[in-house]
């Protein structure tokens, strides 16, 4: 199979995807905002700047709760990067097709 192949396969990962119960969203945090909000993307993650602080589990619980609003969600938990800026969330009870629109292109 030559180089590229494969179906549009590019290897670079999409900032919400379908996983097994529900949809994973990866986020580039930036903490210290002013207010917590969606500002595009940052490579293959979401960013979004929240307006709690990067201590104690603070701006994790902030995301997880910005998300589970702006989703409509009935759980967000924390997979990967509890001490990282980008972060690996499952949301569960959302349509990937609905949590791209609001995440990435703003409702």
């Amino acid at each position: 199979m030559a180089a590229g192949a494969g179906g549009g396969h590019t290897g670079i990962m999409e900032p919400v995807e379908v996983v097994e119960g529900g949809i994973a969203v990866t986020v580039w945090a930036v903490p210290g905002a002013s207010r917590t909000e969606t500002k595009g993307r940052h490579g293959d993650a979401v960013r979004i700047r929240v307006a709690a602080p990067a201590e104690s589990g603070a701006a994790n619980r902030a995301i997880a709760r910005y998300l589970a609003s702006v989703l409509g969600a009935r759980r967000v938990e924390l997979r990967a990067g509890r001490s990282s800026r980008r972060k690996r969330f499952h949301v569960a009870g959302v349509d990937v097709e609905v949590a791209r629109r609001v995440l990435l292109d703003g409702g």
